[in-house]
């Protein structure tokens, strides 16, 4: 499995030719210089509904003709644009030919942006995603909570994507428990910088986990990493 850090919460995955985005927030993003239409993916999956999180979800799936993997109410809202879409919901698991996801809590609010004004997003989440023999958990937004110790022990995870931004999710204190709770082999902070409310010294986090004995890597958009 290889991870491909786009900036904010967005990952490209991929393993074994097959590729799949999460969080795509690039458009807007100022921390990516990467174009959407240079996106080629075989899905696109979603923790939540803030634009944040899906601003380019739409075009990524329409262009590359895929579905997007989200909620049943993020999937509700997509499809009715014309996307394929494959609705799931918190506890829930599905193996596509590229990969298994599980959908796993998160405390946070979710909503979707529309010409009308903000409607109903459905309940946020994370993603447990396997792909090969690894699995990546994408916390997605949300304040520490204590079955993170509970999807840790049940599940085998390589590497954990952890919000660190504090304002809208957990702040750095609360991530450094969080990485502990989930016990992944790698942990990656996410979330922070993009906004002048959320900037936080993501290598000081990064040292902070390695000092419980831990392994935390600082990704800058564009690093890959390779999950062994």
């Amino acid at each position: 499995m290889e991870l491909q850090f786009i900036g904010h919460s967005c990952f490209i995955v991929s393993h074994n030719n097959f590729k799949v985005i999460m969080d795509p927030f690039i458009s807007g993003n100022p921390l990516t210089t990467l174009k959407v239409e240079d996106i080629k993916v075989d899905a696109v999956l979603l923790t939540h509904g803030h634009s944040d999180h899906t601003a380019d979800a739409l075009q990524i799936a329409l262009q590359n003709q895929c579905p997007i993997i989200a909620n049943f109410e993020i999937c509700s809202y997509f499809g009715s644009k014309g996307a394929t879409v494959f609705g799931m919901n918190i506890g829930g698991c599905n193996t596509f030919r590229w990969g298994k996801v599980k959908f796993t809590p998160a405390i946070h609010s979710s909503s979707l942006d529309t010409e009308q004004g903000p409607i109903y997003g459905g309940v946020a989440g994370g993603i447990l995603l396997t792909m090969g023999d690894k699995t990546f958990y994408h916390v997605g937004d949300t304040a520490l909570f204590s079955d993170m110790k509970l999807i840790g022990e049940l599940h085998d995870i390589h590497a954990a994507a952890i919000p660190i931004g504090d304002v809208f999710t957990m702040g750095p204190e609360d991530a450094l428990l969080a990485a502990q709770w989930i016990g992944a082999k790698t942990n990656i902070p996410v979330h922070y910088d993009t906004f002048p409310a959320i900037v936080q010294d993501a290598e000081a986090w990064v040292a902070a986990v390695n000092a419980k004995r831990l392994h935390g890597i600082c990704m800058h958009p564009s690093d890959r990493y390779i999950v062994d």
